[in-house]
This record gives C-alpha cells, sequence and structure tokens, in this order.
C-alpha cells in the first residue's frame, strides 16, 4: 500500500529542546517514517483501544459489504496514541491507499483541491490536526464530505461562475489533538467520531513486547513491564523508550535485557518511575523549594525557570495534572501531597 505524505507545521508553542517522554513525534519519526516498521497493519494486530476497534470493525464490515466507501471518521485525544496507525490500519482492511497530510501543509485552496481531485473510489485522504484547516479549505470540504461534490469559483467580478466537479466517493479520517477547536458545520459532516484513551499498562506492555521482536531485542517481561510504567500511557513514547534501552543494552554487552538494565538504561535518561523526566521535576521542586509547595504564578514559574509560559503550560504540566502531581488553582500552580511524596519532599 502506497503513502504519501507531508508533515505539518508548527503547533503553536515556542520550540524547546527536545524531551525524550514527549507524546509529539519528533522530526526524525514523522519525516523519516522510524516507526513504520513497529505500526500494526491490521485491526487484529492493533493493540488496545477495544471499544474503538469494535465500532469500526462494525463499520469495516458492513462497508465491505455493501461496497461502499466508508463514512467519514474524526479521531481525536492526546498526541502519540495512535490516530495515524488506525488510518493505515482503516486503509488496508479495506484494500485501498490512504493518502497523508496534514491541516497546516493545505495552506492554498489549490492543494486541498490537487489531493481531491487526485482520489480514487473509496480512497482514504488523512488529514492530520484537522482542526488547523484555514477557513477556504475547510469551506470547500463540505460539498466534498456531503455530496462528493466539489463547487469551485471561475474567475472574478461580474463574470465569476461557479463550477461542480464530481468526486469518486472517498472516506476522510480527521485527527485532532483539540476536538472543541473544531467547527459545528465540519465535525457533523462526520458519520463516525471516536476518541482514543490512554493504554492501560497492560496493553502498554504488550505493545513494547511486540516491538521488541520487531527490533530484534530479548526483553524479558519484568523489562517490558518496567518500560510500560514509565512511558505515560502513551504508545509512541513507550516505542521511543524501548530504542533507548536497546541502544544501553547493545553498548554495555547486555545480550538479555532484564529489569535492572531497562531501569538503570531509563534513570540514565532521567525518566523515573512513573515517567517523569526532569523538566517535570524541575517545576515541582521549584514550587516546593522556593514557594512552598505553591501557590504560584505561571508566569513566575517560567521566568524562574526560563522557559516559555506557554510552552509550560502546553507540554510541562498536563502530565502532572493527570497524575494529580500538580493542581491549577484560582492563584496560581500547587503542588499535591501525592507530588510531594513523589519526589521525597516533607
Amino acid at each position: 500500500m502506497a503513502i504519501q505524505s507531508s508533515s505539518g507545521g508548527p503547533q503553536g508553542v515556542k520550540a524547546s529542546a527536545p524531551r525524550l517522554v514527549a507524546p509529539q513525534a519528533t522530526v526524525a519519526e514523522r519525516d523519516g517514517g522510524r516507526d513504520e516498521g513497529l505500526r500494526p497493519k491490521r485491526l487484529c494486530d492493533y493493540v488496545g483501544q477495544a471499544e474503538l476497534k469494535q465500532v469500526l470493525a462494525i463499520a469495516l464490515e458492513a462497508t465491505r459489504q455493501r461496497q461502499e466507501a466508508l463514512d467519514h471518521v474524526l479521531l481525536y485525544g492526546p498526541p502519540g496514541l495512535g490516530k495515524t496507525t488506525m488510518a493505515l490500519v482503516l486503509a488496508e482492511e479495506l484494500g485501498v491507499r490512504c493518502r497523508i497530510t496534514s491541516a497546516p501543509a493545505l495552506e492554498r485552496p489549490r492543494d486541498i483541491v490537487g489531493l481531491l481531485m487526485n482520489l480514487q473510489p473509496r480512497e482514504l485522504l488523512f488529514i492530520d490536526e484537522i482542526h488547523r484547516l484555514n477557513r477556504v479549505a475547510e469551506e470547500l470540504l463540505y460539498p466534498a464530505m456531503e455530496d462528493y461534490r466539489l463547487d469551485l469559483t471561475v474567475g472574478a467580478g461580474p463574470s465569476a461562475r461557479t463550477r461542480s466537479l464530481e468526486l469518486p466517493p472517498f472516506t476522510l479520517v480527521g485527527a485532532t489533538t483539540k476536538a472543541g477547536s473544531l467547527s459545528s458545520p465540519l465535525r457533523d459532516r462526520f458519520g463516525l467520531i471516536q476518541r482514543l484513551e490512554f493504554y492501560s499498562c497492560e496493553d502498554l506492555e504488550a505493545i513494547v513486547r511486540r516491538a521488541a521482536r520487531l527490533l530484534q531485542v530479548e526483553l524479558l517481561p519484568a523489562a517490558a513491564s518496567e518500560i510500560a510504567r514509565r512511558c505515560r500511557g502513551t504508545p509512541r513514547i513507550a516505542n521511543r523508550l524501548l530504542r533507548r534501552v536497546r541502544d544501553f543494552a547493545s553498548v554495555k554487552g547486555h545480550g538479555q535485557v532484564c529489569e535492572l538494565v531497562a531501569a538503570e538504561a531509563l534513570a540514565m535518561h532521567r525518566v523515573d518511575s512513573r515517567g517523569l523526566d526532569a523538566s517535570d521535576r524541575r517545576l515541582m521542586e521549584l514550587l516546593i523549594d522556593s514557594y512552598a509547595g505553591g501557590p504560584a504564578g505561571l508566569d513566575t514559574l517560567a521566568a524562574a525557570l526560563g522557559e516559555d509560559p506557554d510552552t509550560l503550560e502546553a507540554v510541562v504540566e498536563p502530565f502532572l495534572l493527570q497524575l494529580g502531581f500538580l493542581q491549577r488553582t484560582p492563584r496560581g500552580r500547587m503542588v499535591t501531597e501525592a507530588g510531594r511524596r513523589h519526589l521525597g519532599a516533607a
């Protein structure tokens, strides 16, 4: 199955130093296809997301029976959970090609027109970060999704006229980390709207063991559990940590990766037992040491850490909030008792 891709632009947050536990894809992972060999190809190989797989399995079987295009699908949820992978799985299950692009790459009307005009019957068009589509591209999609028709304006001024072009039946798969940012007209045109949840530790262990087999790493079950506990419920981070463990074991001469080797490798990268890295601990330690645990304002913390406030809010804080180690209050940020215990603070 051929794949056509184009990478997206910046995500609206100032760039900071790359983090091993960041859920966003790195440039190498996005442009170099580093995870291509680890992606499952069929729905039966896709680990986790049981409810999502059940819904899509029924839709796929009904589509195959009727020989129609699959309904348009919107996948939303945090980054790194497998939205792109699921789009590729859907294309593989239907036996069609998946064309991949991202919303920031569709800057001009001709970009989206060219994609739609080149689609073959029942093909999938995957648009990542679809909430960032500009208004013109979004309005071109409305008749294309609803009536398989492309409305183009030819000419300008009094001589302008509208020309309609028929499109073959196709499936648009949109992915977004911000479902609330989608306009209602666009969201209403999706037949299937599904959320991807964070993965359980058991599912992550299965993902790590499968990736280890594909990477030809001899990984003991306890080592797989050690990696799964530190990857923040995200398969992309699990694969990234596994690669760092593989590098460490290879250089240190460990033919078999046990729990101690995995823990030592990840400790070297400053990823602790709950998946916190140096940036997470710096924020919490600053709050405890300098502000007695808080509250402290976001701008104050950003200035003290030398970080951009938007980066701190969008990149560092979410996982700490998810774990219950940090609280956002009207007066500022506070470290919880659970956060203090994790750091070993009094």
